[in-house]
């Protein structure tokens, strides 16, 4: 199969990562893709972005650069067509984003059919969190994208159902989560070994991998490690870099635990593995309702053990008491009343992190599996458009 894989993405971030994986295993089973976006990001180092796109929103108002976002589809629709008339696909993988309509209107112009994988309910997202201004067009764009669309690929099924609510029927909406190659985390050096390995001292981490936001809520492990410093000997890894970096240092040294917390900075994906390794519990502190955290998979594949808020999403792939132990983010000591609990018991944190590993084949939370479905997918959608193709030509002769 030959698969014209669509994107608007600039920065090399986890979403370059869900591109990139998802293309190695189609390819590693045989397909064909093409990848075609914004021609800067192949050569995008990983953890960066494009600077005039970065000017340029921070330099107009936010209404224009919607705009803006809108007008770029004239672009898109050229580069999209014309890929699509050189390599002739047989289906349309899209990625969504707010404002790209580029895809529908090829699907429209050559009969393609469309599948538009989701990760976030944008107009929601940008709106609480980025000032989105034309609200109007935001959400008129979402439903409009949503609908139009031969298969929706949500990553969580909570993201499926708000999907649903805006008129996408359940039979074209699969939840497909985000995954992991087993092969990049094949030969990474034991927990004690890769503590040594980054300089950190003999002490249990705890460690958090991705980009670093307030929402992620990191801060809470510091005063967890400040609260505790008198009978735990602590040590906070975090894998990544963001925007709140210098906020959780400032935080860190008015707790007195500055000592206690290393941040590595932005490290290419395949050093990601032996850094996590590192971990004794990997801690997601904070995340949102929809989401199908990348470090996830991570933390499952090395077989940490895991902390994570008990919420929808994350109970869609963790059991409590299987491979994590879950707490209730709404109920005040919930998060450090499960790390006091696994930091006394190295028993329990063990038995989590052996199943742990055993959860990504019992579930087969892999990229590879992930290929398989989308491949499925995209042949009854490619089934269904020729089915229409043969019952118009008979209506025509008729």
């Amino acid at each position: 199969m030959r698969i014209l894989f669509h994107h608007r993405i600039a920065s090399r971030d986890g979403q370059a990562v869900h591109i990139e994986e998802l293309i190695a295993a189609l390819e590693r089973q045989g397909h064909e893709t093409i990848l075609v976006g914004p021609p800067g990001f192949t050569a995008t180092a990983f953890g960066g972005s494009n600077p005039l796109v970065d000017r340029i929103k921070q330099a107009i108002p936010g209404a224009l650069y919607e705009l803006l976002e809108v007008a770029y589809n004239l672009k898109a629709l050229l580069r999209l067509r014309a890929a699509v008339r050189r390599h002739r696909p047989d289906v349309i993988y899209e990625r969504f984003s707010l404002f790209l309509f580029a895809g529908i209107w090829v699907r429209r112009l050559s009969g393609l059919p469309l599948l538009l994988e989701v990760n976030s309910p944008l107009y929601e997202e940008r709106a609480k969190n980025d000032g989105l201004r034309l609200h109007w067009l935001g959400r008129w764009a979402q439903r409009l994208l949503w609908n139009r669309a031969d298969a929706v690929l949500p990553v969580t099924g909570v993201l499926a159902g708000t999907i649903a609510e805006y008129g996408v029927p359940p039979a074209r909406i699969t939840v497909i989560p985000n995954g992991i190659d087993p092969t990049r985390f094949g030969s990474v050096p034991d927990t004690e070994a890769a503590k040594a390995a980054l300089g950190l001292p003999p002490r249990m981490v705890l460690g958090f991998t991705g980009f670093i936001r307030g929402w992620n809520a990191v801060h809470r492990l510091i005063d967890f490690v400040a609260a505790h410093r008198d009978r735990l000997d602590l040590h906070i890894l975090v894998v990544g870099d963001g925007p709140a970096r210098d906020s959780l240092q400032d935080h860190a040294r008015a707790r007195g635990v500055a000592d206690r917390l290393t941040i590595s900075g932005i490290v290419g994906r395949d050093d990601v593995a032996r850094m996590t390794a590192a971990f004794d519990i990997a801690v997601l502190p904070g995340l949102t309702p929809y989401s199908s955290p990348l470090k996830l998979f991570e933390y499952l594949q090395l077989g940490r053990a895991i902390v994570a808020p008990d919420t929808a999403n994350i109970r869609e792939v963790l059991t409590d008491g299987k491979d994590a132990l879950l707490f209730d983010a709404a109920q005040d000591g919930a998060l450090e009343d499960a790390l006091l609990r696994l930091c006394g018991d190295a028993a329990l944190r063990q038995r989590l992190g052996e199943q742990a590993k055993r959860t990504i084949t019992e579930k087969s939370l892999t990229w590879d599996r992930n290929a398989e479905r989308v491949v499925a997918i995209a042949e009854a959608a490619i089934g269904h458009a020729q089915g229409q193709l043969v019952g118009e030509a008979a209506a025509t002769r008729v």
